[in-house]
This record gives C-alpha cells, sequence and structure tokens, in this order.
C-alpha cells in the first residue's frame, strides 16, 4: 500500500471511528440535542434511550427506553405514546424553560416533561436502573423522571400506586397492539380494598383482579404459591389512604419487567443471555378468568380441560340454556331458600327461634370471591360465630396473615385453584348439607360429650394464650399466626403507631429450637448489642437470630426504635427483619440470613480481602449509597442511620450489601433537617463532629459516616488502626496525604491485584467531600449517587479536613470506648458522651 492509499485508508477509519462514537451520547443538554441518528446510553451501558419505529413497518416514530444487549429490541418505556413523530426532523433537546421536549424542525411540539424548570439550564440523563432523568445544572437537584410516567411495563424499583391524600395515582397502561405503542384499552394498579389487590381495568370495567394481598403474595396467583418468587411487594398504610406495588429483581434473572400486556394481562419475565426472554407467571390465561365470566356464585375451573364455570354446591345455573351455550355471566342462584332470615329477620339465625338452623359448606382450593370485608376478629371460631349471627353474611373466610374476610350478598369471581387456594366457608340451606336430623343429633350429643371433656382444658388454654398474646398473635418456627391488620405495621400512619411492636411474633421456644438452644456451635458474632445466632426454621430457611444482651447499652426502647423502623422500610440494600421475639426478660430480632455475614468479616481480614475485589467494593460503596438516599429521600419515612459503619453492612450470597441495625436511628418528620440530643451515642471514628462535640445530628452526619465507610473500603484499613500508626494521625489524614500526593490512588488495598483508577479516586474524593468538617459543606446522597454513577463527571475539590479525631487507648480516657475488631452480623459498639 502506497503513501496515498495509508492516509486515504486511515481518513476512512478515523471519520468512522468519529461517527459511531458521535451516534453514543450520555446526556442531554440545550447545546446537545439527541438527534434519530444518536442513542443515549446509561452509564454502564445497561440501557438505550433513542428514536425507534416499532417493527419497522410503520412510518410513525417514538422515543423510548430498551435493553442495550436485549435482542430483539424491547422497548420499556415510551415518550410520545400520545403523538407519534412523522417525519425525520425531530430530536429530543432541553428547551428555553428547561422542559425535555421533542421538536421538530418547524416547532412542533410532540412531546413535553411539563414541570416548572430553571431557566438557567437543565440536563437529561439515563440511569443503570433506566430512569430518564431531568435535572437541574446548577443544584443537581431531579426536576423529573420517568417513572412519574410509566407506560406498560415496570422494571425493578418501580411501582404502582395510589395515595388519596395527595390525589396522585400510578397507573401502566398497555400498548395499543403488540406492535403500537399508542394508548391501548387495559390499565393495571393497586385496588383500594383491604388488603389491596393487583387489578386490570378496561377502560372504566374491572377486568381481572389478583385476590387479597397476604403480606407475602397475591392469594389469587397459583404461581406465587407454588414456587414463591413473584418478584412484586406490596407496602400499604404507612400512611392512610396509600398503597405500593413494587417491582424487584427475579433471583437468577439477568433482567426482569413486569407489564401489563395489549391483550390485558400481567405478565412477569424474565431475561437471561443464553435463553433470551421467559414468562415466569401471567394472568389471566383462561376466559373464565376475565372479571365477572362465571357470574353470581359460579367457578372458573382454570385448569379444566374445557376452560368452563360451574355453580356452587346449592346452586343451579340462572339460565340452563345461556348456560349450555357457553355464556355464563347470567350466574348462579340458590336451590333452596335459607333459613335465616326468612321471617323478615335479616340479622339473627332462625335457629334462635325454633328454626332449622343454615350451615356452612367448607368449599377448598379457591380465590376467594371480590367484595371481602375485612373483619377485626383474631380466630377463626369468632369469625365463624360473627358470620353465623348475621344473615347478611353468605360466607366467611379465615386467611393466615390476613384474619377474617367474610361476604354479603351474592359472591363474584372465584376461582378453583389446584395450588395456594383458600377455604371458603358458604352460608348453605340445612338441606342442602345432606345432614338428617337422626345425624345432627348425633353430632350434637358427639359434641356435647367432646366438649364436656375438654371444657376446662381449653379454657385454661385460652386463657392462657389470651394473656400471653395481648390480642396479638404468635407465630411458631412453621405459620405464623394471623394478626390484626388494622393495627399492623403495613395499616397506619407512623404517627398514629402506638404500639410499634405488632409485627410477627416468635415464641420463645420456637427460637430455642431454631438455635438449638443458643448452641454456640451456631453463634455468628458479638457485638456491644449481645450475640447473633444462626437459626434454622422447621421449613429448612435459615435466619440471623439477635438476642439482646442484659449487659447492652440498649434498651426496650432502641429494641422498639429497631423494629418499628426497619418493619416499614423495604429496600433491596437493607436488610429485611422476618419477626420478633419479647418473652420473659427476653428481646429477640429475627432477620434474613446473609450467608456472607458483614463487611468487616473481608474487608479486615488478610486470608479474606482479596475476594473483595475492586469490582465488588464498587458495587458496595454504590448499593450502601443508594440505600442511604432511600432512607433520607426515597422511603415513607425520613430515617437519619446514626450508626452507620462497617460492622452494620451485611453481605448476601452475591456481595449485594444491606444496611442493618437501625437501634440508634431517629426518624425526621415534616420538613426537619436537623436534631439534639444530649446522649450522644454511635461509634468513636464515624461520628461527625458537630453531633460528637455538640449532639447535633442530620443527613449530613449519616454522610460523615459514609464517608469514613468509602475510605474504609477503598484502603482496607479500619478507622481505628492508626492510633498505632506513627506516620498518620488516622485514616482521614491518611486519605488527604494520598489524595494531595496521587488524587488518592495510591490509598488503594494493597491486597487488590487489579482496579481503575478513575474509580479509587472518584471514591476517595466522594469520601473526602463527606468528611468535611462543616455539614453545609457536604454533599446530600442524591448528589452522592449521582457522583457514583458518573452522571457527574467533574466532581467538587475537597477540603482538607481538619477533624482528624483518633482513637486512644481505653485506659487514656473513661469517656470514650474503641470498636471491636469482632466480625459479627451485627456487631455494635456505643459510646457515650455526655456534653456539657
Amino acid at each position: 500500500m502506497g503513501k496515498g492509499g495509508f492516509f486515504i485508508w486511515l481518513f476512512f477509519v478515523f471519520n468512522f471511528c468519529s461517527f459511531a462514537y458521535c451516534a453514543i451520547v450520555f446526556n442531554i443538554t440545550s447545546s446537545t440535542p439527541l438527534s434519530s441518528s444518536q442513542t443515549l446510553n446509561s452509564p454502564r451501558q445497561i440501557y438505550e434511550l433513542g428514536f425507534f419505529i416499532p417493527n419497522n413497518n410503520s412510518l410513525n416514530q417514538f422515543i423510548g427506553i430498551w435493553f442495550k444487549e436485549v435482542s430483539p429490541q424491547t422497548v420499556v418505556w415510551v415518550a410520545n405514546r400520545a403523538k407519534p413523530i412523522t417525519n425525520s426532523s425531530a430530536n429530543l433537546t432541553i428547551s428555553s424553560d428547561g422542559n425535555l421536549k421533542i421538536l421538530d424542525g418547524e416547532g412542533n411540539i410532540f412531546w413535553s416533561t411539563n414541570v416548572s424548570a430553571s431557566s438557567n439550564g437543565s440536563i437529561a440523563i439515563l440511569t443503570d436502573e433506566g430512569l430518564l432523568v431531568l435535572r437541574d445544572r446548577i443544584s443537581g437537584a431531579t426536576l423529573w423522571d420517568s417513572s412519574r410516567s410509566l407506560t406498560d411495563t415496570l422494571l425493578p424499583g418501580r411501582f404502582l400506586a395510589y395515595n388519596d391524600s395527595s390525589g396522585e395515582t400510578l397507573l401502566a397502561t398497555s400498548w395499543k397492539t403488540e406492535n403500537d405503542p399508542t394508548f391501548g384499552d387495559f390499565r393495571a394498579g393497586v385496588s383500594r380494598d383491604t388488603p389491596p389487590q393487583a387489578v386490570i381495568w378496561k377502560g372504566s370495567k374491572l377486568h381481572w383482579r389478583s385476590g387479597p394481598w397476604d403480606r407475602s403474595k397475591f392469594i389469587g396467583i397459583p404461581e406465587m404459591d407454588a414456587d414463591y418468587e413473584s418478584g412484586l411487594t406490596v407496602i400499604d398504610g404507612i400512611q392512610p389512604g396509600t398503597a405500593y406495588l413494587s417491582v424487584s429483581v427475579l433471583r437468577n434473572c439477568t433482567y426482569s419487567t413486569f407489564m401489563v400486556t395489549s391483550i390485558g394481562s400481567l405478565r412477569f419475565s424474565c431475561w437471561l443471555k443464553e435463553r433470551g426472554w421467559y414468562t415466569r407467571w401471567e394472568a389471566p390465561v383462561a376466559p373464565c378468568e376475565v372479571y365477572g365470566a362465571c357470574g353470581t356464585f359460579g367457578v372458573c375451573e382454570r385448569y379444566a380441560p374445557n376452560l368452563t364455570c360451574k355453580c356452587l354446591k346449592g346452586f343451579v345455573p340462572k339460565s340452563v340454556q345461556e348456560w349450555n351455550n357457553g355464556n355464563w355471566t347470567g350466574g348462579c342462584v340458590r336451590r333452596t331458600e335459607l333459613s335465616c332470615g326468612r321471617n323478615g329477620n335479616s340479622t339473627t339465625n332462625n335457629a334462635t327461634q325454633g328454626g332449622i338452623q343454615d350451615g356452612f359448606l367448607k368449599l377448598s382450593g379457591l380465590r376467594l370471591p371480590d367484595f371481602s370485608e375485612f373483619l377485626k376478629v383474631w380466630d377463626a371460631n369468632e369469625c365463624g360465630l360473627q358470620c353465623k349471627n348475621n344473615c347478611s353474611c353468605s360466607g366467611y373466610a379465615y386467611v393466615d396473615a390476613i384474619g377474617c374476610l367474610a361476604w354479603t350478598g351474592q359472591l363474584v369471581d372465584m376461582h378453583n385453584l389446584p395450588l395456594g387456594g383458600q377455604d371458603l366457608y358458604l352460608r348453605l340451606a340445612n338441606s342442602e348439607l345432606g345432614n338428617g336430623e337422626n345425624k345432627k343429633k348425633n353430632k350434637v350429643i358427639i359434641s356435647l360429650v367432646v366438649i364436656a371433656s375438654v371444657a376446662i382444658i381449653c379454657a385454661m388454654i385460652y386463657g392462657f394464650i389470651k394473656l400471653r398474646t395481648r390480642k396479638s398473635f404468635i407465630t411458631n418456627a412453621r405459620n405464623e399466626s394471623p394478626r390484626d391488620s388494622s393495627h399492623g405495621f403495613m395499616w397506619k400512619s407512623p404517627i398514629e403507631d402506638k404500639d410499634p411492636l405488632e409485627l410477627p411474633l416468635f415464641d420463645f421456644n420456637s427460637i430455642l429450637v431454631a438455635t438449638n438452644n443458643f448452641d454456640t456451635a451456631n453463634k455468628l458474632g458479638q457485638g456491644g448489642y449481645g450475640p447473633v445466632y444462626k437459626g434454622t426454621l422447621p421449613d429448612g430457611k435459615n435466619v440471623a437470630i439477635k438476642r439482646l444482651s442484659t449487659s447492652s447499652g440498649q434498651g426496650i426502647n432502641e429494641f422498639k426504635n429497631e423494629v418499628k423502623l426497619i418493619s416499614k422500610l423495604q429496600h433491596r440494600n437493607l436488610v429485611k427483619l422476618i419477626g420478633c421475639c419479647i418473652e420473659r426478660d427476653e428481646k429477640i430480632l429475627m432477620y434474613e440470613f446473609m450467608s456472607n455475614k458483614s463487611l468487616d468479616t473481608y474487608l479486615f481480614d488478610s486470608a479474606k480481602k482479596a475476594e473483595l475485589d475492586w469490582t465488588k467494593r464498587f458495587n458496595i460503596i454504590t448499593g450502601v449509597a443508594r440505600g442511604l438516599l432511600y432512607l433520607h429521600r426515597d422511603s415513607c419515612l425520613r430515617v437519619i442511620h446514626r450508626d452507620l459503619k462497617v460492622s452494620n453492612i451485611l453481605l448476601d450470597e452475591k456481595m449485594n450489601p444491606k444496611i442493618s441495625d437501625f437501634g440508634l436511628a431517629r426518624i425526621f418528620e415534616g420538613t426537619q433537617v436537623l436534631g439534639s440530643t444530649h446522649k450522644v451515642v454511635g461509634t468513636i471514628g464515624y461520628m461527625a463532629p458537630e453531633y460528637l462535640l455538640g449532639g447535633m445530628f442530620s443527613e449530613k452526619s449519616d454522610v460523615f459516616g459514609f464517608g469514613v465507610l468509602t475510605l474504609e473500603i477503598v484502603s482496607g484499613r479500619k478507622a481505628s488502626s492508626f492510633q498505632l500508626d506513627e506516620h498518620h494521625l488516622s485514616l482521614l489524614a491518611y486519605a488527604w496525604r494520598c489524595w494531595s500526593k496521587t488524587r488518592g490512588v495510591d490509598m488503594i488495598d494493597e491486597a487488590l491485584a487489579d482496579s481503575s483508577a478513575s474509580e479509587v479516586s472518584r471514591c476517595v474524593n466522594i469520601g473526602l467531600l463527606c468528611v468535611q468538617d462543616h455539614a453545609s459543606e457536604r454533599p446530600t446522597m442524591a448528589s452522592i449517587v449521582s457522583m457514583l454513577s458518573g452522571e457527574k463527571t467533574n466532581l467538587p475539590e475537597p477540603k482538607q479536613p481538619t477533624f482528624t479525631f483518633h482513637n486512644v487507648p481505653t485506659s487514656s480516657s473513661n469517656a470514650q470506648s474503641q470498636s471491636r475488631s469482632t466480625c459479627s452480623v451485627n456487631n455494635m459498639t456505643e459510646t457515650v458522651i455526655e456534653p456539657r
């Protein structure tokens, strides 16, 4: 190849690479709009936003978000559903009023965020969670994000919701057809029932419902019970008149989506690289599952060969001809009139007047009817008695973890389920039950003999249980008994919550069995709170059991505080509380089991720290930041943790971090931004100067602790390990020296073979920003998450921290206590300082 040919080849390669690079952008501003030939990418190349033509067979264009590596293209969000783009000159840009808009060459608007944005400029970015976010360029505040404008698909972290106080409702709306993203006929949301249900509407009519949420699953979706990992969680009653249905990633799935389809079904899908998309569960799948398809007192035989309807026992089709023709909507009617209420008394059973008493037939394996009434009754027998004594009650059910449900009038929308169905007790005339008078008399005699034989024993047991539970429920190691949902955590606002311990309770004997009588072989660690044990429930599930030591500095208030907070908070980076035990002098918390224990188990162990490569460490830093952001801004409560440290970060089987130990946390209400205390508690080395010296705490106190935690993760050294270091007074001084010399790169743990110098430098930069002396100079967690994700490329320069408190031997001060290096699941070191 001659010299001229070489330069032509070089020119071609340069232009091709330039074109390929320019086709991908990472933010949108007023000066850098997104054209039809470009795509906006998330920082880690997970999601992509751009122009697309559905199925490549339409003249209409849309702007949407899809998975970058998934083929065929799977669109999860669409902007301009109401107004497709019909020409090629359109682009997505920031307009003069700060809004994100789709404009064509003539200035026609196809879509806009329509928020009150600052005129001094905005910026749009695509996050690794699949969110299109509009931010103020100066303050970094979020002005709008695509979670406020749902389409047909929910990604992990998104939710359907209603909030009666604000009037806010978040619904997902289907595509018109499989290849047409415009608005379809079906909408999915959360019902206002108690308990709530997932529902689909077709226009204004109810099309399908899931059955009530029993605090772990929807009891009308059998796939949830067969191998329960539905990917859905309902949080209701955090505030009165609110409910949220959130989506999470399914185990062993690279990506998960939850969508309402164009044919009116809810579908939860999983994507694996070697398999592609497959459906984990979908409903409805049978024609008779459509709401009301079987009419009143009719049952959908979902798994029957001909997918038909049938009448409940004691009922016959209202119109035999229509029923035989496959039109079941007319439903069924009673074959025999009820005795109860026949003489005009609609509230008392005629048996008390000498009539033949109606009875109840147990029907098993049902998705329960719609329009249930939630009764505040916490005993199955009492539930049945209330229905029996009310002639308007046509049936009842007692569901574990929900309680007593009753129905009046006609029953509608029932399905036979081979798995996960419930027992319905249906009121029928005595003759429909097949009971003759002799059989009835014999039954009464036998019952009387049995009752007389055990009356005293039953009365003693009943009284003992009533006294012991104090009108709450008791769970054993296998099954939790029902509790009063109207008074439980999920049904009241935090202000109304008078008894913060009303959540699943385990009796002490169950704890003894689970831990093999607190066998030392099951001990996971020891902290200031007390020992933590591994427990195994009868179903084989492992749990972590945290036992409050009688000598612990924490008492019942801290215990109640932790129970109250964790039961209300749900996030992938927060540890999940399963239940508790308060019996005798015991105060015990039961958590989900973290197989990799706490972060200090690996980070400060010379033999194990290499297992935490840089990718894992960076993911841990990012996960903790997101957990704190949830606590500070995104949760139903505004929570200040006050004891963030390495031993309070637990690791699951995939090394994902979860923040634990909320015994010292505080709730901020309304516009409160600052709190104070005369009793400073926490761990030396992690406490912000304004808190340690003055008792003042805020969100920025947690930010300081996060900064210390970040520097520990980067360096692999404890904040307390510098007390005997002759070169550095503290971890902060060491970090500042490394930052001054090499922008923090040489601070990286020597145990790591490979690391990203840019990410290490960024983490040290963020860590030093977080430990600034003055709280006002520290960033918020929202800004920190943005910095970690790479959305903010130009990070502020930190100032040298002057508050470089270092630990000293315990003998030199009675007012300070050192952090122990114990590896534990929930290690707590408590320092108490009384400021003057």
